[in-house]
């Protein structure tokens, strides 16, 4: 009898030891199958995403269970109905996801759910998941309970339409330097793009929306941490190495301002996750980046079946460090290849996607690589947006092209467009460049994007572009790819040394009467497709009376014929006939010519159609025929005779 109690207190020490330390935090999201009303229900698609101490289920997630999809990991437990409006409608969601990712140096697993429930129109509620516990070693929370709540709301927008719920995004465990101010943003979006986002931390009353503990024993989780409630981002310093402070938020939309300052939310989003904190290392301690074509928080539109691949490009910038893992959180079916060393202090991940229709919507990508010395890079986090393109820009053409200018431009040219694949909005985003190249100077950048910078008279020039320069109109604004190819888009400066004489004039003096340059203003033509000249309209000078005891500069003009006046200036004007314009001019003229043409051809037609009518007559009428050849005995007769 002894020895049973024993074995059963050691299986309940056992269970313990796996449940007590297990929880890494997660989400809940929601949103409408259709977000048109119709009947008087909707399905709604509730997402899930935990993650997991790795080594708490066996077998543990890997590679081939990711592949597979089988077994689920996560606890045997389901979110339920905590307030608003429950109902049958709502029977439990089961907790256990499929396994997504895994970091076997962090212990660490993540994975996510989808189901969809049909549920009656214009109601609310909350769901949550809650239990315990949290592992040791939190500053704040150590071995307490956890709880999870999200909002779900099926009242149509006052736009007429159902709301779908925000979108935050974080890895389960960013490493952060201890003693030190840290900046963390959390990047948060929504499908429905007028919606005003706020995050906030998650409140262990029942004051908020939810009317239930949203956070049990890590609210305020991380001591001194300041939050910024628009844009999400907190402000912390972390002082215990080797611990961990949980982040509790709860990310809820507003349909206008005056929502905002009424507190009326339509929905709210859970999103729990960890920092954990480090002392400095010794030696060299610049941490790796993740570099490369798509910046943090980038958005990419694919379609649904379309095969993705995307590089993560990882620098370290210390000798002898490398990158020994990474800590990921991707959508169901992304695969991610191991650890490329294409050359040195480089690394790569490649991540490779077929996106299926249930993923409609977007899809967040979250990486941080990790190096030998358990440095972290800071999280770098895109959205694919399935089931949108992005914008692509056109290749300029010579004739009818999409870019202008092409070709010789003047100087002073300052408008420069090209077009793309759908319509654009401006880049979403800060820090996305156009790049102005001097070919004539072997390739050197020479400007980024900046209406102040001059180019060089008689310098080729190429232009490339950053990812995101042109933003897609839906959602997050699916981002145009990077344009690298130095023969995408080319032109150069007109060189007026080459086409004209000039001559130089120095007239020193006292008192001089000084005429200000003529202002120019400048008409672009937005269907210019070749050279890209610009038409120039002067507006007569204007002249003012200036005492100086500086002799004038030397000044350069256009050799011109004309009276000398003392310190003129004279600025001619290129007349250019573009070719959309030289199309529009002649259609009046050919019209024209062309109506004059069929009248005089008419008489003309018709005598030519008379005339082989009456030839076609006399060769085939039969009568004509015989009488020819009656004709021809006679005159034989008479010639015999």
């Amino acid at each position: 009898m002894s020895i049973n109690r024993f074995l059963f207190i050691c299986s309940l020490l056992h269970i313990s030891t796996i449940d007590s330390s297990h929880f890494r935090g997660g989400t809940i999201t929601s949103r409408p199958y259709n977000n048109t009303p119709s009947g008087s229900s909707v399905d709604v698609i509730v997402r899930e995403r935990w993650s997991w101490r790795r080594s708490a289920y066996s077998p543990n997630c890997s590679p081939a269970t990711i592949a597979a999809q089988t077994p689920k990991i996560g606890d045997s437990n389901t979110l339920t109905c905590v307030s608003g409006t429950c109902g049958s409608y709502w029977t439990g969601m089961s907790v256990p996801t499929f396994c997504t990712d895994f970091s076997a140096p962090l212990d660490v697993a993540s994975g996510e759910y989808y189901q969809t429930y049909t549920i009656p129109l214009n109601i609310q509620f909350s769901i949550a998941f809650s239990s315990s516990a949290w592992f040791s070693t939190l500053v704040v929370g150590s071995g307490g309970s956890w709880a999870v709540v999200g909002r779900i709301s099926t009242i149509v927008r006052p736009d007429g339409y159902l709301n779908t719920s925000p979108v935050a995004v974080s890895l389960p465990i960013l490493y952060k330097e201890i003693n030190i101010q840290q900046v963390h943003v959390v990047q948060m979006s929504d499908f429905d793009g007028t919606d005003i986002l706020k995050c906030r931390w998650s409140v262990g009353g029942t004051t908020t929306i939810n009317q239930f503990n949203e956070c049990a024993g890590v609210c305020n989780g991380i001591p001194g941490a300041n939050l910024i409630g628009a844009n999400c981002t907190i402000v912390f310093t972390l002082t215990a190495a080797n611990w961990y402070a949980a982040a509790a938020l709860q990310i809820e939309d507003f349909y206008n301002a005056a929502a905002l300052a009424a507190n009326t939310p339509m929905t709210s989003v859970p999103l729990q996750f960890l920092f954990y904190g480090y002392a400095a290392p010794t030696g060299c301690s610049t941490p790796p980046a993740i570099i490369g074509d798509r910046p943090n928080r980038a958005c990419i539109g694919v379609l649904v079946g379309a095969n993705v691949t995307e590089y993560v490009t990882i620098q370290v910038y210390c000798p002898g460090k490398s990158i020994i893992d990474y800590v990921s959180s991707v959508p169901v079916g992304m695969t991610k290849s191991a650890i490329l060393n294409p050359s040195t202090g480089i690394y790569q991940i490649i991540l490779s996607w077929v996106p299926v229709y249930s993923q409609y919507g977007p899809q967040a990508v979250c990486i941080g690589a990790i190096d030998n010395t358990n440095i972290q890079t800071n999280q770098w986090c895109i959205t694919f947006l399935v089931g949108f393109q992005s914008p692509d820009v056109i290749r300029p053409s010579l004739v009818q092209g999409s870019a202008s200018p092409i070709g010789t431009v003047f100087q002073n040219q300052t408008l420069f467009s090209i077009q793309t694949t759908v319509s654009v909005n401006r880049p979403t985003r800060n820090g996305t460049y156009i790049y102005f190249y001097n070919s004539t100077g072997g390739g050197t950048l020479v400007q980024k994007y900046d209406c102040g910078w001059e180019p060089e008279p008689g310098m080729f020039y190429y232009v490339t572009m950053d990812s995101g320069v042109a933003s897609g109109t839906e959602f997050c604004g699916p981002e145009s790819a990077p344009i690298n190819d130095p023969t995408f888009w080319v032109f150069n400066i007109w060189n007026p040394a080459v086409s004209s004489t000039t001559t130089t004039t120095t007239t020193p003096f006292t008192t001089v009467t000084v005429t200000t340059k003529p202002t120019s203003t400048t008409s672009i033509n937005t269907a210019l497709t070749t050279t890209g000249i610009i038409v120039t309209t002067t507006i007569p000078p204007t002249t003012t009376s200036t005492a100086s005891t500086t002799p004038l500069p030397t000044t350069a003009a256009p050799t011109t014929a004309a009276p000398t006046a003392s310190a003129s200036t004279t600025e001619s004007t290129v007349a250019v006939i573009y070719p959309k314009d030289l199309e529009l001019m002649c259609l009046q003229p050919i019209a024209i010519l062309t109506a004059v043409f069929f009248v005089a051809m008419m008489p003309i037609h018709g005598i030519v159609l008379y005339a082989t009518f009456t030839k076609l007559s006399n060769t085939f009428t039969q009568s004509k025929l015989d009488a020819q050849t009656r004709h021809k005995q006679r005159m034989k007769r008479i010639m015999r005779k």
